[in-house]
């Protein structure tokens, strides 16, 4: 399981700004999350990360 402290603090903040988001990220498999976090490391800026995370909370 990836180290939930080696988040990107982009990817924590936009989380914490989108409950739908961090609800559906808290409910996935340490795998999936994993892969989540990992694709948040390559994020480039602010809007990417924000469009990030509004769709994890779509996709459930």
């Amino acid at each position: 399981m990836e180290e939930k402290n080696n988040m990107p603090i982009s990817f924590q903040m936009a989380l914490a700004h989108n409950r739908a988001s961090m609800k559906a990220f808290l409910n996935m498999p340490n795998d999936e999350q994993d892969k989540i976090i990992n694709h948040a490391k390559n994020v480039k800026n602010v809007r990417e990360m924000n469009n990030f995370v509004n769709n994890i909370g779509k996709s459930n």
